[in-house]
């Protein structure tokens, strides 16, 4: 059994408890927590579980990483704290175990990161031995493994489009939808997210990983923009209200040119409420859904609905992010220390855990 300590009990963290506690392979060592109000409470309460896993939680990092875990799923956010994520990873993997996370962005693509993401890392690796994989859902398996394996199935290929389309009034990030996305801001608010440059530092990498499996050179990496107004004010379960007139949709791509034409797209359609720009792709059932396209002959067509969490399909998209991520530690460990990436770690089936709880 592979002792695995899970760092973060947010919206991913509670999906990793309980994706390590089912796992055959892993056993939950230890559970690290920011919140003051968190510290000793049960794994099992935290992550919603109806029975306690007798893991209690603890902020002690040093004393967790001092038992020498195997493995850190680290489930705390990277997005507004990249220098403080990347410095929490570098400990782990200095203490010698395989790390695990969505959390940093420039990584998902190991090979092309930053000096300044990347050559820490490297430090890390070769001081403790230990490993890292970066990974989630877009980007991460909806914009790598997915396509990738559905582009097999064609006999010519002339296109492969990657879609996310959320209704973000599902999530449970305020913040994130309101200032790194922008909703709810008036439309001269600029919002992070979608500054220029941005949407390829954080889905270039996926871009650039499709291309290297297909074989095929990139020309470059271009992005488009486009943003929708609110009609009427708008009242969601989870976020509150949205005053007509200031941004309730955005959509873009990243594209990835080939022989001059976008040929590996990934694209996001964005809404806080449904009314929103209803001329633009809609998920089956309103609420979200990701989407592989392959244009070519045949046409293929995927799309993939997940729910966790009483039927909450952004719970069930971090449950899949979180079962790529803890289902490729034991594989991990038993590769040589190192950086590693989505092309690197095989998608396995499910073995052990079929009809486990």
């Amino acid at each position: 059994m592979i002792s695995t300590v899970v760092w973060g009990t947010g919206n991913v963290g509670r999906a990793a408890i309980r994706a390590v506690e089912a796992h055959p392979a892993l056993k939950l060592a230890a559970v690290l927590v920011h919140n003051p109000g968190k510290v000793g409470r049960d794994a099992g309460e935290l992550a919603g579980l109806d029975h306690g896993l007798g893991v209690a939680a603890t902020d002690d990092v040093d004393a967790v990483l001092a038992g020498s875990p195997g493995a850190v799923v680290y489930a705390a956010t990277g997005d507004i704290r990249p220098d403080e994520a990347l410095a929490d990873i570098g400990r782990a993997i200095r203490a010698g175990a395989v790390v695990v996370t969505p959390a940093l962005y420039p990584l998902y693509d190991q090979r092309n990161a930053p000096p300044e993401f990347r050559d820490p890392m490297l430090a890390a690796v070769a001081e403790g031995g230990g490993s890292l994989f970066v990974s989630g859902v877009d980007p991460g398996w909806g914009n790598d493994v997915l396509p990738l394996l559905i582009s097999g199935l064609g006999t010519t290929v002339d296109a492969v489009r990657c879609q996310e389309i959320f209704d973000y009034s599902t999530y449970d990030q305020e913040d994130s939808v309101r200032q790194l996305i922008g909703m709810g801001h008036p439309m001269d608010y600029e919002p992070l997210m979608l500054a220029p440059s941005v949407p390829t530092m954080v889905w270039g990498g996926q871009i650039r990983l499709m291309a290297r499996a297909l074989g095929v050179e990139l020309d470059e990496i271009r992005e488009t923009t486009d943003r929708r107004a609110l009609t009427d004010t708008v009242r969601t379960r989870t976020m509150g209200e949205f005053e007509a007139g200031t941004q309730g949709a955005v959509r873009f791509e990243v594209q990835g040119i080939v022989g001059g034409e976008p040929r590996i797209v990934i694209e996001h359609v964005t809404r806080i409420h449904p009314s929103c720009a209803p001329d633009w792709p809609m998920p089956p059932d309103g609420d979200g859904a990701h989407r592989v396209i392959i244009e070519g002959r045949p046409r293929i067509q995927v799309t993939v609905e997940s729910t966790d969490e009483g039927e909450n399909r952004s719970a069930g998209g971090n449950a899949t992010a979180v079962g790529r991520l803890v289902g490729a530690i034991d594989w991990l460990v038993d590769a040589d220390p190192g950086l590693y990436d989505a092309l690197d770690v095989p998608l396995r089936p499910a073995v052990g855990r079929l009809g486990r709880k």
